[in-house]
């Protein structure tokens, strides 16, 4: 354990020793990383708030004071001692760079461990490690999908539980899980263009331009027509569409474009985890077989649809920086992974949760998370308009403010 402070705030550091497999399955083991956040003179017997973060393959936020960073963090403070906790793989826990000199099949077996239930099996050994009977859940995205895994097989571990913008479905096939999100995301798209008439057009000779192999991005490679429609992922998310407008409005053959496009796709080499695990996260007791690719719907022969959180085979072999995995990201489709969550035991949660839930979401879809917070006796859903409401730019300490309030019975 190592104490460091930063103006406002004091830092203490935890690293504890995991198996790879918590079903016993060799010796091998990871280090994970967790980081606990106090204002001075907080002690110990302060409630613990467990922070999962979105992903997969996203480490937990550094934080900054003056002002504070993350935005919702001097409101977490006020009710917690808040753990940030670097999901295996992610930030100073264990790299994937502990995978070099793998055979595919070896980097496949080895991925398997890096879904939700390996993460929850993580966080209650540190719990246990931290000597706190139960704690507070909040996750975030795919944060949400670990805490929901979590209330599967360890309720009695937890305090409360909050999700922002992911609570994931439940025993759904994957096939419709991406069909859905592929509705939403031609609905999002639509409602694009006719905020921004003109970027329909502008999509249209972006395409061209990538057709000539006139857009190089920063690794080296060319941008495809099939990955410049990516940017759509932002869409559904607050000032999203704004972004993708001031992006297309730009001249493609400016220096810099190619970094600008980059900014905005959903999968790289930045983060190889988020793209090998990431369909794996949607399998409940079944195996993807590349879903995005065999669901993709027939109106996507337009050109200017755009795609969003949809990963295909060809993310890793048009990019340089992920063909070294193309191999085992085929394994990995063809996974039978086991199930995720337990209907039963959601069922007989007495668990306080609470959940904000976005209404135009087109990862997590609203009409999905509804009918799992159907399947939890506890849980209360706040439908939220992607991040705003009424009109209005909810801030992140005011949706976490809502939460607790939501948990503890004051709202």
């Amino acid at each position: 354990m190592r104490i460091e402070t930063i103006p406002g705030l004091v830092l203490i550091e935890h690293e504890i020793e995991v198996p790879l497999d918590h079903l016993g399955g060799g010796p091998e083991t990871l280090t994970v990383f967790a980081r606990e956040v106090r204002r001075p003179g907080d002690r110990d017997d302060r409630d613990a708030l467990l922070f999962l973060q979105g992903g997969p393959g996203g480490e937990s936020p550094r934080p900054i004071d003056l002002p504070m960073v993350p935005g919702w963090l001097e409101r977490a403070l006020e009710d917690y001692r808040l753990i940030l906790l670097d999901q295996r793989g992610t930030g100073r826990s264990t790299p994937l760079t502990a995978m070099t000199g793998m055979s595919p099949q070896e980097q496949a077996d080895y991925l398997a461990h890096f879904r939700a239930d390996s993460i929850v099996e993580d966080a209650e050994l540190l719990r246990a490690h931290l000597g706190i009977d139960r704690w507070s859940l909040l996750g975030q995205s795919f944060g949400g999908f670990c805490s929901l895994r979590y209330l599967s097989t360890h309720p009695e571990s937890l305090r409360e539980v909050m999700f922002t913008g992911g609570v994931p479905p439940v025993g759904l096939p994957v096939d419709e899980i991406y069909a859905a999100t592929f509705a939403r995301t031609i609905e999002l798209t639509e409602r694009h263009y006719a905020r921004f008439p003109g970027d329909r057009d502008r999509m249209r000779a972006l395409v061209e331009r990538c057709d000539a192999g006139d857009i190089r991005l920063p690794h080296g490679g060319l941008l495809s027509a099939r990955q410049a429609r990516g940017i759509g992922n932002r869409l559904g998310m607050t000032g999203g569409s704004e972004q993708i407008h001031y992006l297309l409005e730009r001249d493609p053959a400016g220096l810099g474009f190619g970094h600008e496009v980059a900014s905005l796709l959903p999968f790289s080499g930045h983060s190889p985890l988020y793209v090998l695990v990431h369909e794996a996260c949607y399998a409940d007791a079944q195996a993807t077989r590349w879903a995005s690719a065999r669901v993709q719907p027939a109106a996507y022969e337009d050109p200017t649809l755009f795609t969003a959180e949809h990963l295909f085979p060809w993310h890793l072999t048009e990019d340089p920086l992920l063909a070294p995995f193309a191999e085992t990201a085929d394994l990995l489709a063809e996974r039978e992974w086991p199930s995720l969550y337990d209907p039963s035991a959601l069922a007989a949660v007495d668990v306080p949760c609470a959940a904000a839930v976005y209404y135009d979401d087109p990862y997590v879809l609203r009409e999905h998370s509804l009918a799992t917070a159907d399947l939890v006796p506890t849980l209360r859903p706040w439908i939220t308009n992607a991040h705003l409401h009424n009109g209005v730019q909810v801030a992140p300490e005011e949706v976490l403010d809502r939460l607790i309030g939501m948990v503890r019975g004051r709202v």
